[in-house]
């Protein structure tokens, strides 16, 4: 054997080897997602845990993402969590942050978007990331998701709310964001907190009611302890969310397993956890109505409270963002994409 030839087979045999190294690394990218929402709670039933099995099935089993039973911070540190590598990938509340980092988020706050998860959780995805540049503001992550939930309530069990007086020295528990701002220009005293703390605070009569969801009632078991739902067309309010990677741990990632990953993710992902939504509200509904707490719609007078002071803080969010970045056209394109009419909501 002349050396040219060994030094040739040699060089296959190392060209293989490291094709296989590279293969066995690709099929190794392991991920921890921590997960804060109760385990059973249908997002995670039904729109995380799919997801997760999704990216292990389009990846072929290179990448698999391990749900976690318990979270590793607090909700508020979900974002941070991911960012900083302390788990690989985190979802949670814009609004959680308590801070401004996130300026085009609260374009999935405000009042009237939308009475469907789905339409409102795609339109938040196209609209956030196009027009007010979503990716930026998650640096330090890879952007895998956003979302909203159904259309927001006010719950409370002290008394049916037909004026705006009605709200004046209530305690709101709010999850922070657009909400607050809004609950105190009606009167009421908002009070942040994670959605997992409201069932003792409710409980033990801290708080008088709570700005959620239809499912939150059920989800935070919350039922025994609300009297009065009050509903807005296209929601008193909504809250925005992400699903995000740490983006040390994305470049581990082929190029083509990222491909995979992002094409059920963004818009696809919208569509998931919004039916997810739509489904748990379905049937948290019928819960609610078994439990004898009375569900109205906002009196005109309440709903002419809302709007006035919603449009002031559209405003001012519209006026607060960078340069080049146009909130009122972003909120039209945005009800455009759900069907709402601002006007029509009287």
């Amino acid at each position: 054997m002349t050396y040219q030839t060994t030094l040739k087979k040699t060089g296959l045999a190392t060209l293989a080897l490291l094709a296989l190294t590279g293969v066995a690394q690709a099929k190794d990218v392991q991920l921890a997602l921590s997960s804060w929402l109760p385990p059973r709670h249908p997002i995670v039933v039904n729109a995380i845990k799919p997801w997760a099995e999704k990216v292990e099935e389009v990846t072929e089993g290179r990448v698999s993402v391990r749900v976690l039973g318990k979270p590793l911070g607090s909700p508020p540190a979900h974002f941070d969590m991911a960012r900083d590598g302390v788990a690989d990938i985190t979802y949670g509340l814009h609004s959680f942050t308590q801070d401004d980092r996130f300026a085009g988020s609260q374009l999935g706050q405000f009042s009237f978007l939308g009475d469907d998860a789905i339409d409102a959780s795609k339109a938040f995805w196209t609209v956030y990331t196009e027009d007010l540049n979503a990716r930026e503001e998650h640096a330090g992550t890879h952007l895998l998701g956003l979302f909203m939930h159904g259309p927001g309530l006010l719950h409370n069990n002290l008394r049916k709310i037909e004026t705006p007086a009605d709200l004046e020295g209530m305690k709101v528990r709010v999850p922070g964001g657009y909400i607050a701002g809004l609950t105190e220009d009606l009167g009421a005293t908002p009070l942040f907190m994670s959605s997992p703390e409201v069932y003792e605070k409710l409980s033990r009569g801290v708080i008088d009611g709570v700005a959620f969801t239809y499912e939150a009632l059920t989800a935070f078991k919350l039922t025994d302890d609300i009297k009065y739902s009050m509903t807005v067309p296209g929601g008193l309010y909504n809250t925005s969310w992400f699903l995000v990677m740490d983006e040390d741990k994305w470049d581990e990632i082929s190029p083509e397993d990222q491909q995979a990953i992002d094409t059920i993710s963004g818009e696809a992902f919208a569509e998931l956890v919004g039916q997810a939504w739509n489904d748990a509200d379905d049937a948290a509904k019928e819960k609610i109505d078994a439990a004898g707490i009375e569900l109205y719609a906002a009196s005109a007078p309440v709903l002419e409270a809302v709007k006035t002071a919603a449009a002031q803080h559209e405003t001012a969010w519209a006026e607060s963002l960078p340069e080049g970045e146009d909130g009122t056209a972003a909120l039209a394109r945005f009800r455009e994409m759900t069907g709402v009419d601002t006007s029509a909501a009287q």
